[in-house]
């Protein structure tokens, strides 16, 4: 299932229309242009596979589910008939829920698995699991340690599979923070992201697409925690090749600088509780307070993927107006919804295409 679909690009004088695998859909929007987009059966184990009009896709069909299910109370049972296999490796509150709720919102049969239900390449090997959990279900999303246990699984099954979190990524959350910034600012491009915090999954996750919606991205880290040194190359090409700026620093309040988004994340992972004292002491003045956004650029906001610490982040910011992390929560939801719709059906969306 490690594959890419080509996709092409043409321009002419009609209105926008989106194709999507064979079936069109017609909206205004920017200069007229004719996008073939094909999803259906690829993998989502990473943003570094998708393209900047794929990872839009997937964004406008997130607003477009949430428009007609949550706002027009539209049912919609684009699932039914199919099951997912949902492995859990790790504990979760927001992957679980929005891809149990919203598969079976969808009409689909969702089986939550965890380590006590199956031993991923202990008692079986991935290869044999891969297999039979192809034979049963129609797709796996799957939060694990490993993301070469993510790859074999997605080499050796022959339906989708979807990385609900591993150590070196998280895809499916910055699908919600990207969907929340464009509800609230209404574009993202030209908007300028802060990291402040751990060089963790959920960085490199936005290191590897950020500049593909024209988005400026400034980190700090403490040193010795510094984001993977290969995901940060990818960064600086995707910057010189978007045209965006980004940078590394060890001083939160420079990565803070004229931002519009604030953005951190738990310091302590898990499997990393032995380490909980060193990076404490490592992560001293990395706390986001007002303070922080006294640098930051004027309608500043706040985005933290939960849960939260109060030695990330005060409670002046977390629950302040400035904060987004309730709606980021939520939207974690119709934007799993949005992958799962995406790889499994080819459902087109009926809402305008929005401004990215």
């Amino acid at each position: 299932m490690l594959f890419n679909f080509r996709f092409l690009y043409s321009s002419g004088n009609a209105n926008k229309i989106h194709m999507h695998l064979g079936r069109c859909v017609r909206y205004r929007f920017g200069d007229p242009t004719e996008i073939c987009m094909q999803l259906k059966g690829r993998d989502f184990l990473t943003l570094q596979n998708y393209t900047a009009d794929e990872i839009k896709y997937l964004l406008w069909v997130a607003s477009d589910l949430k428009e007609r299910v949550k706002h027009k109370k539209e049912y919609l049972p684009l699932l039914q008939g199919k099951s997912l296999t949902m492995i859990f490796e790790k504990r979760s509150t927001r992957t679980r829920l929005s891809t149990e709720t919203g598969f079976a919102l969808l009409g689909g049969h969702p089986c939550f698995l965890t380590t006590q239900d199956i031993h991923l390449g202990i008692n079986e090997s991935i290869t044999d699991t891969a297999r039979v959990l192809s034979s049963m279900t129609d797709a796996i999303l799957a939060r694990v340690y490993k993301q070469t246990d993510l790859e074999l699984l997605a080499q050796e099954a022959s339906i989708p599979v979807i990385n609900g979190l591993s150590d070196s990524d998280h895809p499916i959350q910055i699908l919600a923070d990207y969907l929340t910034l464009q509800e609230h600012y209404g574009s993202l491009k030209g908007l300028t992201l802060s990291w402040i915090g751990d060089g963790n999954n959920v960085l490199n996750a936005i290191m590897m697409s950020a500049s593909k919606f024209g988005m400026n991205l400034q980190v700090a880290t403490p040193k010795g925690f510094e984001p993977d040194p290969t995901i940060t190359k990818i960064a600086e090409e995707y910057s010189v090749k978007y045209g965006t700026k980004f940078f590394l620093t060890t001083d939160p309040l420079e990565a803070a600088n004229g931002a519009n988004v604030l953005i951190t994340d738990t310091w302590i992972s898990m499997g990393q509780e032995e380490e909980k004292q060193e990076r404490l002491r490592a992560f001293q003045g990395y706390q986001i307070t007002m303070q922080t956004g006294k640098v930051a650029s004027p309608g500043w906001t706040f985005l933290h993927c939960l849960p939260r610490k109060p030695e990330e982040v005060d409670d002046e910011v977390f629950y302040s107006p400035q904060s987004l992390v309730f709606k980021e929560a939520e939207n974690r939801k119709w934007t799993i919804m949005a992958v799962m719709v995406s790889l499994l059906t080819d459902y087109s969306p009926q809402l305008q295409r929005p401004v990215f």
